[in-house]
């Protein structure tokens, strides 16, 4: 390298060709550095050396314009390393398999994965070897694997992904193998979610294994339609009826997933219909669902060649029989429960509205807040943030800094550090493993435009970018990566169209408008769309209770209409539960009388369905789901 290259020059240019940046770089080595990167040909370091102005601070600073990000410096990084496998130049081991020959580069099968980490660092025979013979490993998959070491990109579809994952264990690829695992969480539907199942238990991937089995409870009616439904085993298939979060629209629909199993083999499969029928809950069917059983088992009794009593049993179990334990006709209920907290209602004497402390399923608040607060539920906890006990002013200004959280499993709350803001008719939505406490009113008639974030590892807030206006009010949630923000009220408290997709860290993008103009409405994601229910909207200097709903596809940056709601529902709660949005409590603008009745949104039936009355208060509440122990699920 001759005399051109100091020491501190070529410690910059490893140091930024493994890490892409530069930590000793400042006005002091800046000419040394730059020497270097021209001497050795290194184009990017190069580059951002002359982005540097080097006459500022002694710790030169990067402009957003001149810096070159560590993510895309790796990036070209990878492609330059890929460059050298295509041409094979540097490649200094052979891995041979099934008569294909792989040229490749042992410090980037050591740094890809744990098995050749081992096989050439810890004094192994094949260390020294020129070619290594793999005879027990599919070349197709290693090939991929090979390639996602070098590019970083690895291709999967469901025609793959479990030969992939298969040899990525093998291999101790470890990130390649988490990165297949995601795929299966996130790319799981009905045609698979069977196959993630099987292949979980068999490599005793316990979580996967949980969100499969959830997956089929949850989608339980569309997954017994399918064709690879009919090959369960008898046992798996009554384990999976005797759960009680089967998520069914009635009884019948489990009886006729039975009667499909039976019928795939009729021989085979007769002899597992009695026990396979004790997972059915009869008692739970009406008279004319019972109609068809009997129909069904009598002609399946005339058809057996053996002696088979399947309606006699039924029959008993329907009516003529008490319950041998309280558990025996327990109506089938989801994993999670749909938790509301807060809120106010009218007193009976309708001459004043009384705040909330309740949180339904569990426990009440300690100290909490009551009203237009924020709730989101991350890693298990419940948090609930901000809000007021009334609706005053001062009353906002001295409680809306308060944060709890709450643990199902110990059943305690924590004080948890305060917002620097005070804020209420506001959301908290999570984001990467993060919470974020978005706009909402500052004062009774003054909202804000600031956002903060809150670390559970160091439990502080800190403010990051602000929206792009003042906003309360409004909808949110996270999807696909990013949080969408709909509609609410700007600084003139004027209902808004704008839906908004915002990064912390980049601020806001608008996106498609929505058809009407509403505020104080819900908003919830559901099977990779945007569903807006209820709120209201302006009419001329007021406002009037908006019923139309309307669903947004991220995809294709576009709204559609979908069913109205069949009452006034303002400033009131949403969730998702098995696969159902539920609209909760509110009021109507128009008079102001309270509304607790509950309405179920069924996006395969295109309706919505009354499933009764909030027990508790029923205006400006809000709902999440909370995985609760045994002991609060009665």
């Amino acid at each position: 390298m001759g005399n051109e290259v100091d020491k501190i020059g070529l410690q910059a240019v490893i140091e930024f060709a493994y890490s892409g940046d530069v930590s000793i770089l400042n006005r002091h080595t800046l000419t040394q550095i730059k020497t270097a990167a021209k001497v050795l040909e290194v184009p990017r370091l190069l580059d951002l050396c002359n982005n540097i102005n080097a006459t500022k601070e002694d710790q030169c600073p990067k402009t957003e314009q001149g810096k070159i990000s560590t993510e895309v410096h790796l990036k070209n990084t990878l492609r330059s390393i890929e460059r050298l496998l295509e041409d094979k130049v540097g490649c200094d081991v052979i891995l041979e398999l099934d008569g294909i020959s792989f040229h490749v580069h042992r410090i980037i099968l050591a740094a890809s994965s744990d098995y050749f980490r081992g096989m050439f660092t810890c004094g192994m025979r094949e260390s020294h070897q020129a070619c290594i013979a793999l005879p027990f490993v599919p070349a197709c998959e290693l090939e991929a694997l090979i390639g996602w070491s070098y590019s970083g990109t690895l291709h999967l579809s469901w025609d793959c992904v479990f030969e992939i994952t298969c040899t990525a264990l093998q291999l101790q690829f470890q990130p390649a193998s988490l990165l297949c695992l995601k795929f299966m969480r996130e790319e799981m539907e009905i045609n698979s979610c069977l196959d993630v199942e099987s292949f979980a238990e068999a490599y005793g991937l316990s979580e996967l294994l949980e969100e499969a089995k959830d997956f089929i409870l949850r989608n339980f009616r569309e997954v017994s339609a399918t064709a690879k439904f009919q090959d369960l085993p008898a046992q798996k298939l009554l384990d999976l009826l005797r759960c009680d979060g089967l998520c069914v629209p009635s009884e019948l629909t489990v009886f006729r997933a039975v009667i499909s199993w039976i019928q795939a083999d009729p021989e085979e499969r007769l002899a597992h219909a009695a026990v396979l029928m004790s997972g059915v809950r009869f008692p739970l069917m009406t008279f004319r669902e019972f109609r068809e059983v009997r129909a069904i088992n009598l002609r399946m009794e005339c058809f057996a060649d053996k002696e088979v009593e399947l309606y006699g049993s039924a029959l008993k179990e329907f009516g003529f029989s008490l319950p041998k334990s309280d558990e025996y006709c327990r109506i089938r209920r989801p994993k999670d429960v749909l938790c509301v907290v807060g809120g106010d209602q009218l007193d009976p004497d309708v001459g004043k509205r009384i705040p909330s402390q309740d949180i339904w399923f569990a426990n009440s608040l300690r100290n909490g807040t009551g009203l237009v607060h924020g709730v989101a539920v991350m890693n298990g906890r419940l948090f609930v943030a901000g809000g007021c006990y009334f609706y005053a002013k001062n009353n906002i200004m001295t409680s809306a800094y308060r944060y709890y959280s709450y643990n199902p499993v110990t059943n305690t709350w924590k004080r948890l550090a305060d917002m620097q803001e005070p804020r209420s008719n506001f959301s908290l939505v999570v984001h990467e493993e993060r919470l974020y406490a978005i706009g909402g009113d500052k004062e009774i008639d003054a909202n804000t435009d600031s956002v903060e974030m809150y670390k559970p590892d160091s439990n502080s807030w800190s403010l990051v970018h602000p929206l792009d206006q003042t906003l309360s009010g409004y909808g949110v949630s996270a999807l696909n990566g990013g949080i969408f923000i709909s509609g609410g009220f700007n600084c003139k408290y004027v209902c808004l169209v704008s839906m908004v997709l915002y990064h912390p860290e980049r601020g806001s993008v608008y996106l498609a408008d929505m058809s009407f103009d509403r505020a104080q409405h819900c908003m919830e994601a559901l099977r990779g769309r945007l569903y807006v229910a209820g709120g209201v909207c302006n009419l001329r200097k007021f406002y009037t209770n908006q019923l139309a709903c309307e669903v947004y596809d991220p995809v294709t940056d576009s709204w559609a209409d979908f069913s109205s709601l069949p009452v006034p529902h303002v400033g009131s709660a949403s969730a998702v539960l098995e696969e159902k949005l539920y609209v909760l409590g509110g009021y109507c603008q128009d008079d102001y009388s309270e509304s607790g009745l509950v309405h179920r949104f069924d996006p395969g039936l295109q309706r919505w369905e009354t499933m009764g009355k909030l027990p508790g208060a029923v205006t400006d509440i809000k709902a999440c789901l909370l995985h609760l122990p045994q002991q609060f699920r009665h």
